[in-house]
């Protein structure tokens, strides 16, 4: 055995007392990516289970991810609702239709959908309904007085309670303040002589409002008040409804419920996009269709309920509406209801006019899905939100159809996958539907490759991260 000079020596036992006992250098094995797996365990955060909806995968792991509020629920969720999050063209609509167009292959599920936007006349998911063989609910000012479609707020099928709340809402929100005490009073009073005298048909607004202008010598005498001060009282709740029977909205609440709504179809439409949404007219509609659908749709069958409002800051942004919302929050709970809110940005509603009620709903919202958001919205999103900082950095580096999932603080980046069946029913906006219809092999390796490119950076934000992570214990 050859000797080693004192110094190679020297150096040797040195090593070997600070390191221990140097390994010999081994010949490198070839061998195939399958045995080799063995050695480098994957490691990837924990999913949600493998019964529900196919999402997509996720981007850094691989895996399939799966979600479905219904099973999650009581496990995994306090509460099925969800919060969608994101700027325009980053794929929101997308995810909405295809999440829904899966739910529907359960035989127990049924979704109403508020659909607020639209082109060439019709809501943006008329080619889904046509598709499923159902017809929207197409609810236009200009069309209601020719057989158009009328929600009654004095449906009988509602209860007397939910009638006087739903008008005491449609005021609030028309008037942009609580009704006062005499206002209050006035508006009772005649909803209540409305209710008794009128047994031979359907009650209506224009009932109210006759009844408001001209009240009953009794309702004054039961208060041992003057005529004239109940009238007085009224006046003004009589000229808010009145825009409903005689102004731009007449027509769509001040008759009978039109016959033949079918809410037991699969998927039920609420096509909104006639009207206004920046208009006084939305949160009316909303507060309407709400309380009707929880009266009517809503019922103790097993089946499990999906209610998707896009534009959901009509709602989130009125205290009156939100409050409605927040009490049909809490009472589809016990009944099965996942409620899907949709939203461009978290500060049209946490710095609206309903603050503390936005605060409510969003807290019952234990999903949140946030798809790119430039830097300063995605802190301001996390911070309300409390996502982890390294969710944030990632959020406005995001490419379209990737989003950061927060299910009850399992937080995942989820690339969306959409099927070639389904990419002509999820892209109707004109300009997309031709370019899915000519999508060239070309085009899907640009997709590709994006997908790839957002990856690398996920795991490079991921690395920094760890990175940081490490450097903060051994500082400790």
């Amino acid at each position: 055995m050859a000797m080693l000079d004192p110094l190679a020596a020297l150096t040797e036992a040195f090593t070997s007392f600070l390191f221990g006992k140097v390994e010999t250098t081994r010949l490198p094995v070839r061998t195939s990516t399958g045995q080799a797996q063995a050695v480098y365990l994957p490691t990837a955060a924990p999913g949600l289970g493998d019964s529900g909806v196919i999402i997509g995968r996720e981007v850094y792991s691989g895996k399939g991810y799966i979600y479905d509020p219904f099973q999650l629920y009581g496990q995994q969720l306090p509460a099925p609702h969800w919060l969608v999050l994101g700027e325009s063209g980053n794929g929101k609509s997308a995810l909405e239709k295809t999440y829904v167009l899966r739910q529907l292959r359960f035989r127990d599920r049924q979704v109403v959908v508020l659909d607020a936007q639209g082109e060439d006349g019709v809501g943006e998911w008329n080619l889904i309904a046509q598709q499923l063989g159902i017809t929207p609910i197409r609810l236009d000012p200009t069309a209601a007085l020719n057989g158009g479609i009328r929600l009654n707020p004095l449906d009988p099928s509602i209860t007397t309670t939910g009638q006087l709340a739903l008008l005491r809402t449609i005021i609030e929100v028309a008037m942009g303040r609580g009704l006062d005490e005499r206002s209050g009073f006035a508006l009772k009073v005649a909803h209540a002589y409305v209710n008794e005298t009128i047994t031979n048909r359907q009650p209506v607004l224009t009932d109210i409002v006759e009844q408001l202008r001209h009240p009953e010598e009794e309702s004054a005498e039961a208060m041992n008040v003057d005529i004239d001060d109940v009238r007085a009282w009224g006046l003004d709740v009589a000229l808010v409804l009145d825009r409903l029977v005689d102004g731009d909205l007449r027509g769509m609440f001040d008759g009978p419920t039109t016959a033949g709504i079918d809410l037991d179809a699969p998927l039920i439409v609420f096509d909104l996009s006639h009207i206004d949404r920046n208009s006084i007219a939305m949160p009316i509609l909303m507060a309407i269709v709400g309380v009707w659908l929880e009266h009517t749709w809503i019922r103790p069958d097993r089946k499990k309920r999906i209610f998707l409002v896009e534009e959901a800051w009509h709602i989130i942004n009125s205290p009156f509406v939100a409050q409605l919302f927040q009490r049909l929050l809490k009472f589809g709970r016990r009944l099965g209801l996942s409620f899907v809110a949709v939203v461009h940005h978290l500060s049209d509603v946490v710095d609206g006019a309903a603050a503390k009620e936005a605060a409510a709903i969003l807290k019952m919202a234990s999903t949140r899905t946030i798809y790119a958001q430039k830097t300063d919205e995605a802190r301001a999103t996390g911070g309300v939100l409390g996502l982890p900082r390294w969710a944030v950095e990632i959020i406005p580096t995001l490419t379209p159809g990737i989003a950061v999932w927060d299910v009850n603080g399992n937080v995942q980046v989820v690339k969306h996958l959409i099927t070639e069946a389904e990419r002509p029913l999820v892209y109707t906006d004109r300009a997309m539907t031709e370019t899915s219809a000519s999508m060239t092999e070309e085009a899907l390796a640009i997709e590709r490759a994006a997908d790839a490119e957002a990856a690398q950076r996920a795991d490079a934000i991921a690395m920094q991260r760890q990175f940081r992570d490490e450097s903060s214990e051994t500082v400790a």
